[in-house]
């Protein structure tokens, strides 16, 4: 028998042994939010696809539905309760970081279920119809390299009519609570639609795949994926979409509101506040974001009277931007010419890149056309994130329709923006942080991201861009354009504007043609918030590089500036400001 000594030693032993084995805060945050990604990339297929997670290729969940709109907020709730028994105070800073931007999210990601979105299924801007068409084409986010890809396609393609059933369903909810989309927007989306219900398979967008199949396919497959790809357009996905077709013409139509405002719809004032605080990652209101866009729209005019002034123009301002709107010597003839623009541009700017930045990310990228079926409704470039292996590049999209409001000297400003310093550059060195969870490299926040890409036009002179005044004036109506947002979206949802005023608003301010100034005025309707995130954002990083350089004096590197605004992946802005604050003060000492 063991003494009352051994017992204890050996106690005491196997409790060092459990202590040992117990995982540390830092494992225990690593673990949950991995296990968060796995869960939310395997409810939401089609989000792992976009961030090149090929293991739910054949999957597209429903998700508007109740049951994952109920799945969806419990993962949040879970997760939430989750990191707050992690006691932050115990990590290091880097796990500090992630602990602090995690716990924010969820908690901002429940709030959000709030306000029932999911009664607004599809808008003239976005919406699963319209991205199944992209990723149908062939040439976007979804694999067609091997005979696999095929039929994981026609499996998630085949769940597309119950979601157009469900998009019906909550329709209708929606009518009955009042929690309806703006007529003006509806009317934009029937065409949307019925460019999709080409009743020829052949001649649809969904055939593009098997138009011609890649080397990974072999031949004697072709017949059998042609068949089964057919037979599902014609007999399935052509009639959903007549169907979601028929239904909006018929009966959501004449029930949609003649209102633009998000706070004319039950709750629409605090729906709009929240949208404003997650959009732009700040407590401003919108009548604060209201005022600060109006100064820098004077601000903007002033810049752009000198520009007026020093190409010799003699009259008004909104008289030279009658001259920008129609001069011919500022437009394209075809298409190609405008495409080929920006690839001598992603050759030019690529080589005078180190002068500003220390990091380069690995993936390459492509210039595209934004697609026919969407770039009537479209903005005039957008950018899809490359994968993180670079196997599938980034793609930057112009767009092409209606060239005579595609102005040459506005394209410099939009390349720096959406591919190079912008979107691409930010994106993808965020995506090759492999140290990093894969929540901080594959999300983010629209006032960083959106902030990046405005900050980074702002970077033309150092990059070699605007000597031509009228490239310069192109980037300041640019900046303007999003200043203008400022105004217009806040003046819509909260102070009651029309849609009229606010076309008028922005024509009145940036030399912009009718096609793009309806697109963009109904893009704000569509998406209420989400364009206040831009200047909000550049304000902030500009005014952090500003401070930076005032402290550190002839020790400012804008390399390493930009270095540590890049490298922790997007944040939101207080936190970044906290970060560079920090940086500074280590400088200095």
């Amino acid at each position: 028998m063991l003494n009352k000594t051994a017992l204890m030693v050996a106690a005491l032993v196997l409790a060092g042994a459990a202590y040992a084995q117990a995982p540390s805060d830092s494992e225990r945050l690593h673990t949950l939010v991995e296990q968060y990604w796995d869960e939310l990339e395997e409810l939401n297929p089609l989000f792992a696809t976009f961030n090149g997670n090929n293991e739910y290729n054949d999957r597209l969940s429903i998700s508007i539905s109740p049951e994952h709109v109920a799945k969806s907020l419990a993962l949040e709730k879970k997760y939430l309760a989750g990191v707050e028994r992690i006691d932050a105070s115990r990590l290091e800073s880097q796990d500090r970081l992630t602990h602090a931007i995690f716990r924010r999210v969820r908690a901002q990601e429940i709030e959000g279920y709030e306000f029932p979105a999911h009664l607004l299924p599809i808008n003239q801007f976005g919406g699963l119809p319209q991205m199944l068409a992209q990723m149908g084409a062939g040439t976007g986010v979804q694999p067609f390299a091997t005979t696999q890809d095929y039929d994981n396609w026609l499996k998630r393609l085949g769940r597309f009519p119950e979601w157009c059933d469900q998009a019906i369903v909550n329709m209708r909810e929606g009518v009955a609570k009042g929690v309806v989309q703006p007529r003006v927007l509806m009317e934009k989306v029937l065409p949307q639609l019925q460019a999709l219900a080409v009743a020829d398979p052949a001649q649809n967008v969904f055939y593009k795949p098997i138009e011609k199949f890649p080397a990974g396919v072999p031949e004697a497959e072709h017949a059998r994926l042609r068949a089964a790809l057919s037979k599902l357009i014609a007999e399935r996905i052509v009639p959903s979409y007549q169907r979601l077709h028929a239904y909006v013409r018929d009966e959501y139509l004449p029930r949609t509101r003649s209102t633009v405002s998000a706070s004319a719809l039950p709750n629409g004032a605090r729906w709009y506040a929240y949208l404003v605080r997650e959009q732009t990652t700040t407590d401003l209101t919108p009548a604060q974001i209201h005022d600060i866009g109006l100064a820098e729209v004077a601000r903007l005019r002033g810049e752009m009277q000198k520009v007026m002034r020093e190409v010799g123009f003699k009259g008004t301002l909104e008289e030279f931007f009658e001259l920008m709107r129609t001069d011919p010597r500022f437009y394209f003839k075809n298409e190609a010419d405008l495409l080929n623009g920006y690839r001598a541009l992603k050759s030019g700017v690529a080589e005078r890149l180190p002068l500003l930045f220390a990091e380069r990310p690995a993936a390459d990228f492509e210039v595209r056309a934004i697609e026919p079926f969407r770039a009537r409704s479209g903005p005039g470039g957008q950018y899809q994130a490359a994968t993180p292996d670079g196997k599938r590049p980034g793609i930057f999209y112009a767009n092409t329709y209606d060239l005579g409001s595609r102005p040459s000297f506005a394209m410099d400003a939009l390349y720096l923006h959406e591919a190079e310093p912008g979107h691409h550059f930010q994106i993808s060195i965020q995506r090759e942080l492999g140290e990093l969870p894969r929540f901080r490299r594959f999300s983010g926040f629209t006032a960083y991201s959106e902030g990046w890409g405005l900050y980074a036009e702002s970077l033309g002179k150092e990059l070699g861009l605007y000597s031509d005044p009228y490239r310069y004036f192109g980037a300041l109506s640019s900046e303007m354009y999003r200043a203008i947002r400022l105004v217009v979206d806040t003046g819509m949802h909260s102070k009651d504007w029309t849609r009229e005023q606010a076309i008028l608003y922005m024509r009145a301010n940036r030399p912009v043609g009718e096609t793009v100034a309806v697109s963009e005025t109904e893009r704000y309707i569509a998406i209420p918030g989400q364009a206040l995130a831009y200047k909000i954002g550049e304000l902030k990083i500009k005014e952090l590089r500003a401070r930076a350089a005032a402290a550190l004096g002839p020790r400012f590197d804008v390399r390493e500036f930009h270095t540590q605004v890049l490298t922790d992946g997007q944040l939101p802005l207080d936190v970044l400001e906290a970060k560079i604050d920090r940086w500074i003060a280590a400088r200095k000492s």
